[in-house]
C-alpha cells in the first residue's frame, strides 16, 4: 500500500482497538505474533500478562494482524521454541476456501473471495462439525468454538482439557481421518475390481468411514438429484439412482450396492467417497491441526487483507445464519473516496458494489477499506 493508504488503514484499526474488548483464555501462557503494516514484517515471541497489556500494545503499535499460539507455555516469550516450556495446545482445524479448488476460483483467482467461496467453505465447516467432530469423535457442541478467519475461512477450536496433551501424531491422525487421507476404495468395496461379482459395500451400521459412506449415500438419495450431484455424481446417473431409490436404499442397508448398474465403478465410487471428506490443504492447513506450536488469528481482531473481523461466533448454532460480509464488518460509519483498479462486483452489508475499473468512487468506509487492503484501490 502507498503511505496515504497505510495511514488511513492504521487510523481505522487504531479506532477499533481503542474501543474493542478482546478476551483470550489463558492469555499469560500464550505466545503472540503481529504483522506490521509499513514493512510487511512479522514479529513474534511476545507475551502479555493480561488483556489490558495486549490492548495497550494494539492501540500503541496498531499491527496489521494479531495472532496467538494455540499452545500454552511456561515462558511464552522465550526463544528458541525449546525453551518456552510447552504445557499443551488447543486442537484447531483451519478451513480456507483457497484449498477447495472451486470452479469460481478459475474465473477470479484465489486472492478474491466471492459468495460461492464463502458459502462453500461454510458448508465445509458445517460438514466437519456435524459429520465428524460430533458423531465420530464424540465432541459436544459446547466443546466447539468457531471463528471466522476475517477473509475466506473458519478456525474450529476444540475445548476439552484432554485434547491439550495430544501429540503431533495423534493430531495428524485426526486430520487424516476427516480429510480421508489414505482411504482405499477397496477397503469398503471389496469386490469392486472382481468382474461378474455383485458389488459389496458398507452398511449404515458400520463404524467410522464405512457407515459414513452408506448413510451419506442414503441421505442423498432421500433428498434427491441435487444432493447426489453434490457427491460428484453426474445428472444422468443421479436421476437413475433416484428413480430406483427404494431398491438402492434397501440394497445399501444390507451391503448390496449393485441395484443400479454403474459404469467405471471404481472411479465412480472413489469420487463419491472423496466428496464426503473435509478439504484441508496438504501443504498448509492440515499442518495447523498437527502443529503443536502453531500461531492462529486472535478472535475479534482485524484482518490485514480485508479490514473484516476475525469474528468469534457465539455458538455452533450461529454458523448457519452467519454472513461474513455483513456480520464481520467493523466500520459501519462514514464514506471514503477511492480510486479503483479493476474490481469485480461484490456485496457487503447487503449492498451491491461494482464492477469498477479505474474509477473515482465514494463508498462506505468498510467497502473502501476492503478494496484498499485487497490491493485493488487507493485513496482518491
Amino acid at each position: 500500500m502507498d503511505p496515504r493508504s497505510v495511514k488511513f488503514a492504521t487510523g481505522l484499526f487504531k479506532s477499533y482497538y481503542q474501543k474493542a474488548e478482546i478476551s483470550i483464555s489463558e492469555i499469560g501462557k500464550r505466545e503472540f505474533g503481529f504483522g506490521i503494516f509499513e514493512t510487511n514484517a512479522y514479529v513474534r515471541h511476545m507475551s502479555f500478562a493480561d488483556s489490558n497489556g495486549l490492548k495497550r500494545y494494539l492501540v500503541s503499535n496498531v499491527p496489521a494482524s494479531v495472532h496467538h499460539s494455540s499452545a500454552f507455555y511456561e515462558r511464552p516469550a522465550a526463544r528458541p521454541m525449546e525453551s518456552k516450556g510447552w504445557l499443551g495446545a488447543e486442537l484447531v482445524f483451519d478451513l480456507d476456501a483457497t484449498d477447495m479448488k472451486l470452479q469460481c476460483q478459475k474465473e477470479h483467482g484465489t486472492s478474491w473471495v466471492c459468495n460461492n467461496c464463502l458459502s462453500s467453505v461454510k458448508a465445509e465447516a458445517t460438514k466437519l462439525i456435524e459429520e465428524f467432530l460430533i458423531p465420530d469423535f464424540g465432541f459436544s457442541k459446547d466443546e466447539i468454538n468457531i471463528n471466522f478467519s476475517g477473509n475466506r475461512g473458519y478456525h474450529i477450536h476444540i475445548n476439552p482439557n484432554e485434547m491439550l496433551q495430544l501429540d503431533s501424531n495423534a493430531r495428524k491422525s485426526m486430520s487424516e481421518y476427516v480429510t480421508g487421507t489414505g482411504l482405499s476404495i477397496g477397503t469398503f468395496f471389496p469386490t469392486i475390481n472382481q468382474r461378474g461379482k455383485r458389488l459389496e459395500g458398507p452398511k449404515p451400521t458400520d463404524f467410522g468411514w464405512g457407515g459414513k459412506i452408506a448413510k451419506g449415500m442414503m441421505n442423498a438419495l432421500n433428498i434427491g438429484v441435487e444432493a447426489l450431484k453434490e457427491l460428484g455424481i453426474d445428472d444422468a446417473d443421479a436421476k437413475r439412482l433416484v428413480k430406483n431409490k427404494v431398491s438402492v436404499i434397501l440394497g445399501i442397508s444390507v451391503g448390496n450396492w449393485d441395484k443400479v448398474r454403474i459404469a467405471k465403478k471404481e472411479q465412480f465410487w472413489s469420487n463419491v467417497v472423496n466428496s464426503m471428506t473435509v478439504k484441508q490443504s496438504d501443504s498448509i492447513d492440515r499442518n495447523v491441526t498437527s502443529d503443536i506450536h502453531h500461531m492462529i488469528r486472535v478472535p475479534n481482531t482485524l484482518h490485514s487483507g480485508t479490514g473484516l473481523l476475525s469474528k468469534s461466533l457465539r455458538s455452533v448454532h450461529d454458523l448457519s445464519d452467519f454472513d461474513p460480509m455483513k456480520d464481520a464488518i467493523a466500520f459501519h460509519e462514514g464514506s471514503t473516496k477511492i480510486k479503483t483498479g479493476k474490481v469485480r462486483a461484490f456485496e457487503m452489508n447487503g449492498r451491491a458494489f461494482g464492477p469498477f475499473e479505474n474509477l473515482d468512487v465514494e463508498l462506505p468506509t468498510y467497502a473502501a477499506l476492503y478494496l484498499i487492503l485487497k490491493g485493488l484501490a487507493g485513496l482518491a
